[in-house]
């Protein structure tokens, strides 16, 4: 069960379910209508629509009412609850009545401040003890979880990406098939909302085009931040592209990646840039430094002038990036292929299935 059903998250469920039906399982996709949707459907899974907003409010009652009545349609054995809405939804429903998986993907109260955010912790600390596992994507989210006060059964259960769609490309090649000028190019893939923090790499892009002066930014993605950035940057060497699936393509045409997040639990677009062979410059989030290694430069969170120099200095070497790049690549293979975390999380059902008995 998933919201939200677009970008990382959707991915990783999608992982999931294509492994665990592979392994015989009987396998339902809970969510709102969406990507997430139509690409389990088109896996042939079965999906139940639960229609259900991003946010917690008002709607929260009438959402549980629905998601109870889905899953006594399903009778599931197992209930695998992702991101923190359809964390907080199903085990309001479940309250440990059936085993239930809860993957955060980032904490609530990590993306949100304030009374919201001090709320966020006094809930994840009740719902625990309708949590038979918790899965954290990396060392840093399961120690902000613990930091909070959330306790229970926990691991950690890096995530993984394809590292057959995800491979090396040729350079010039990806730059002629999106239209790319072959010139110095820096790639964000990502949301445009506050927490990607694309607003820190534009406040940097003016310090690296001063020192590689033909450089180009390409953003990939659209989101409630979009209009605002875009209306306040007036630079032609950035390129608004919008959302696009084929961000393999965009990886290939990159001599960099950037990943200029507030927060993260682990981003799948450093993974995915390192399948691709290609060096990635990211602030030091949650998962960052667990994921990137020595493929690229992991800088102090908010360091804008630090990221400028990264992003610059590999710009203008690129052979010297693409040694990053070779190691990245090396380093997802051993850790972050998604069939080692399917795996993974297959352990785990097993393992509170047994406990339940």
């Amino acid at each position: 069960m998933s919201q939200p059903v677009t970008g990382g998250v959707a991915a990783v469920v999608l992982d999931l379910v294509r492994a665990q039906r592979d392994l015989g399982w009987s396998v339902v996709v809970v969510c709102p209508p969406g990507p997430l949707a139509d690409r389990a459907l088109a896996l042939d899974v079965d999906v139940r629509t639960w229609r259900a907003g991003r946010h917690p409010g008002p709607s929260v009652a009438g959402e549980a009412v629905r998601l109870r009545r889905l899953l006594r349609e399903v009778g599931a054995d197992v209930v695998h609850l992702h991101s923190s809405k359809a964390g907080m939804v199903g085990r309001l429903v479940v309250r440990g009545r059936r085993p239930t998986l809860f993957q955060p993907h980032m904490w609530s109260f990590q993306s949100a401040g304030g009374v919201v955010s001090r709320a966020a912790r006094v809930w994840e600390r009740v719902a625990a003890r309708w949590t038979h596992q918790l899965v954290c994507v990396s060392d840093d989210e399961l120690a902000a979880g613990r930091a909070a006060g959330v306790r229970g059964s926990a691991e950690v259960v890096c995530n993984g990406v394809d590292v057959e769609r995800f491979r090396p490309g040729d350079r010039a090649a990806a730059r002629t098939r999106l239209g790319l000028p072959d010139v110095p190019t820096a790639v964000c893939v990502g949301r445009l909302v506050a927490y990607k923090g694309q607003d820190q790499l534009l406040a940097a892009w003016p310090l690296v085009r001063a020192q590689v002066p033909d450089a180009r930014l390409v953003l990939v993605g659209d989101g409630p931040m979009a209009q605002r950035w875009r209306a306040a940057c007036d630079d032609e060497s950035v390129l608004w592209w919008g959302a696009d699936d084929a961000v393999a393509d965009f990886y290939a045409a990159a001599d960099v990646v950037v990943l200029p997040s507030r927060e993260e639990g682990m981003a799948l677009v450093p993974l995915e840039a390192m399948a691709c062979g290609r060096s990635v410059v990211a602030f030091d989030v949650s998962g960052v430094r667990q994921s990137v290694g020595e493929a690229g430069a992991v800088l102090p969170a908010g360091d804008v002038a630090g990221l400028a120099e990264a992003v610059a200095v590999r710009l203008a070497d690129p052979s010297a990036a693409d040694l990053e790049g070779a190691h990245g690549r090396r380093r997802v293979e051993l850790l972050f292929d998604r069939r080692q975390v399917a795996d993974q999380v297959a352990t785990l059902v097993d393992k509170v299935l047994v406990g339940a008995r």
